[in-house]
């Protein structure tokens, strides 16, 4: 058995708890990272009000897979546009341009599972990720 493998225990993450990001209209919450995972993935959840626009296209060498929570949620993948309802997947390996919105009248949420694990390190801080959304109008 590694070292990592000894610190890895097993866990239940209740619905209030995990690292919150509030990004003005989009809201993050990590319930498993580095820490829990020892670097092999993320999950977290993003919730985004109506009419909120996502990041912009981008890409990056994690692999993405969102779960639809609360739809509907329009995705971009290389530059493709669907509307993806609750329940449905979107799988996105690392390299594809994607980028994600929220073009309804209601709350629409997803889960995202990201490998290898790392990516919430992205996050905080004042060149993070968190604070480059909160500063931006994300308003579609």
């Amino acid at each position: 058995m590694t070292g990592s493998e000894t610190l890895r225990q097993p866990m239940v993450v209740l619905p209030d708890q995990g690292r919150t990001y509030e990004m003005g209209r989009m809201r993050a919450i990590f319930k498993a990272d580095n820490e829990e995972s020892a670097s092999r993935y993320s999950v977290s959840e993003w919730w985004l009000d109506p009419h909120t626009r996502g990041p912009g296209v981008h890409s990056h060498d994690d692999d993405h897979v969102f779960y639809v929570l609360a739809g509907p949620l329009s995705v971009s993948l290389n530059e493709e546009w669907s509307q993806l309802e609750a329940g449905s997947y979107a799988i996105i390996p690392g390299g594809t341009l994607h980028n994600f919105e929220n073009r309804g009248s209601e709350r629409t949420g997803f889960i995202a599972f990201t490998t290898p694990g790392g990516f919430e390190q992205r996050m905080p801080g004042p060149d993070g990720i968190a604070a480059a959304l909160a500063a931006g109008d994300l308003r579609l």
